[in-house]
């Protein structure tokens, strides 16, 4: 058990996610509420090494649950990566009075926390992702806006890929994590939901599939496909000298990334925010506040950062169920 924290630092870190300023607000207010200062820490651990630091209070907070992004900025930081980094950051925050810092973020984000823990600082994590990919967890904070946006944007190219009586490749974002592409594909009634967990690479099988959908008179064939799993432009062209039937690719890209969170990503920032405080102000340090079996948790990130996420296989297996 670690001191209890008199002054907290915030930063957001990696790539944004929708509910991160609604997690931001929660440390703050919170923090405030429990008689703390509070710092936030601009453009990550980037600007932790750049000593971008600015005193925070409730009004620095106000009108942001509706934003998208996060009002702190973010950024990579490979020089934080390095031993001599890490223990310049601990020093800054020692000389900006901070002995505890909630980091929200993802995987290589609790990774940065851990090592800023081992130099004695006091480190909350908060998964911030909209990729969904964090074991010890069950939601991470941007997901369901991210999933939202992939799902609209799907349903208007559905409609315009049957009036024209076309296959469309859409790919949405996910890295090596196939979550939001598995959603979107139940969500949108998918002909495929290409993933990297379960994707076996064996396109003559889907070229297959199409024309024996196009004789059965199918309008339309919908693909979605995650951002791994190969070349969503050549894919397009392949299939459609394949198949005969005109294919159209769309990248959905960083739209998925922007716009107002929904209710369930405020909801959850906020009480992940606040539980970060509430951790610190225990004296609790190198935790990562969770979402598990319906509830609000904390695990050591040594423990989490271990653990490791898989699909479904009997929601994968209901996609492909529902394509027949």
């Amino acid at each position: 058990m670690s001191k209890e924290v008199q002054t907290i630092g915030v930063l957001t870190s990696g790539g944004d996610a929708p509910g991160m300023n609604a997690a931001i607000r929660a440390v703050v207010r919170e923090g405030i509420a429990r008689g703390k200062t509070v710092k936030g820490i601009c453009k990550g651990y980037t600007g932790l090494l750049a000593e971008e630091i600015i005193d925070m209070n409730t009004r620095s907070v106000s009108n942001i649950l509706q934003r998208g992004g996060t009002i702190l900025q973010t950024a990579r930081c490979p020089e934080f990566l390095t031993e001599e980094g890490q223990k310049r950051a601990a020093e800054i925050c020692r000389k900006h009075g901070i002995d505890g810092v909630v980091v929200i973020g993802g995987d290589g984000s609790f990774r940065g926390a851990q090592k800023l823990a081992a130099q004695g600082i006091n480190t909350i994590g908060i998964p911030g992702t909209i990729d969904l990919d964090i074991a010890c967890t069950d939601y991470t904070i941007g997901f369901d806006t991210a999933v939202n946006t992939a799902m609209e944007a799907i349903d208007k190219i559905r409609d315009t890929a049957s009036s024209h009586q076309r296959c469309s490749i859409i790919e949405v974002m996910g890295r090596h994590a196939g979550y939001i592409a598995l959603w979107c594909g139940l969500a949108n009634g998918a002909e495929q939901i290409l993933i990297p967990e379960k994707y076996g690479y064996d396109e003559q099988k889907i070229i297959d599939d199409i024309i024996a959908n196009r004789k059965r008179g199918k309008k339309h064939y919908i693909i979605v496909n995650a951002e791994s799993v190969g070349d969503t432009l050549a894919m397009a062209k392949r299939f459609e000298e394949a198949t005969g039937m005109e294919t159209r690719a769309t990248i959905l890209g960083y739209m998925q990334r922007g716009g107002s969170p929904t209710c369930k990503d405020r909801v959850y920032a906020l009480t992940m925010g606040a539980m970060a405080v509430d951790l610190l102000c225990a004296g609790r340090s190198n935790r990562l506040v969770a979402y598990k079996n319906g509830s609000f948790v904390d695990f050591d990130i040594d423990e989490a950062l271990a653990m490791t996420k898989d699909i479904s296989d009997y929601q994968f297996n209901v996609g492909v169920n529902m394509t027949v």
